[in-house]
């Protein structure tokens, strides 16, 4: 089978996109494995159909590089929002279906996207670290020296213990600098640090605001290993958000097609 794919890109997040409009194609684990796979496939942290639904301008399905579908995405979100654009099916703005629900988008001057993030209702406090989900499940510490920090070695730790072996979790560590803050990620179904999480950024932003480092109110300026996002919110009390908006660049790379072994 050929298999028609673009690549995408948010702060070094990186994705296949496919075009899934006609619901003609349908992928095994094992495909979007090799798809997502740096040294036989393409190579991605995830792949997304891009498929229509009833009443929204398209809807988002997508899988981590493992294989197996996940939950949401925030720079694949911003991503799938320049692929609808560049297939003809927004033009400034969309509304679209993901896993947890609707989310607005809205593309903006110079390749940036922002997007509108879930709610979130709920923050677990714990003596040295956060667990929020915000799309997806955020587990986020505060570190020194984080440019030194074992992310991948730590990270496994946490995402493989008791609590979290079974249904995974993606961790956060977080430092305080002097814009806002530095995010570096491990991520469940990647099973290693990648240089972007859109729902970490978002998490480690709100704990960030809950923590007292922003410089400005409900405003966070976030650098990642891939490059800088902004997440602006509002705040009901201390554990709870809303109108949760994650801004960055998603960039087209290119497009080609591969042959897949059915």
């Amino acid at each position: 089978m050929q298999l028609n794919f673009y690549k995408y890109q948010g702060t070094g997040n990186d994705f296949i996109l496919v075009d899934n409009r006609q619901h003609s194609i349908t992928l095994t684990p094992e495909q979007i494995n090799f798809l997502c796979d740096r040294r036989f496939g393409i190579g991605a942290d995830g792949l997304m159909l891009l498929e229509l639904e009833p009443g929204f301008d398209f809807k988002m399905v997508y899988f981590n590089s493992d294989g197996n579908q996940s939950s949401m995405c925030g720079n694949g979100g911003r991503c799938i929002t320049a692929f609808a654009s560049q297939l003809g099916l927004i033009t400034d703005k969309c509304h679209f279906l993901a896993i947890d629900g609707p989310h607005e988008a809205t593309l903006l001057q110079d390749g940036l996207v922002s997007l509108k993030m879930a709610d979130v209702k709920e923050v677990e406090i714990n003596t040295d670290h956060y667990y929020l989900n915000t799309g997806s499940p955020h587990y986020v510490k505060a570190v020194s020296d984080i440019k030194n920090f074992d992310v991948v070695n730590e990270g496994k730790k946490i995402r493989y213990s008791e609590r979290f072996k079974a249904e995974g979790t993606n961790v956060n560590f977080i430092e305080r600098t002097d814009e806002g803050i530095f995010v570096r990620t491990y991520e469940r179904g990647v099973e290693d640090e990648t240089f972007s999480c859109g729902t970490g950024v978002t998490a480690a932003a709100l704990v960030a605001g809950m923590e007292g480092m922003l410089t400005t109110k409900n405003h966070c300026l976030v650098k990642t290993l891939g490059g800088n996002l902004e997440v602006k919110f509002e705040k009901v009390l201390d554990r709870n958000f809303y109108n949760i908006w994650l801004q960055g660049p998603a960039e087209f790379v290119f497009k080609g097609t591969i042959e897949l072994k059915e």
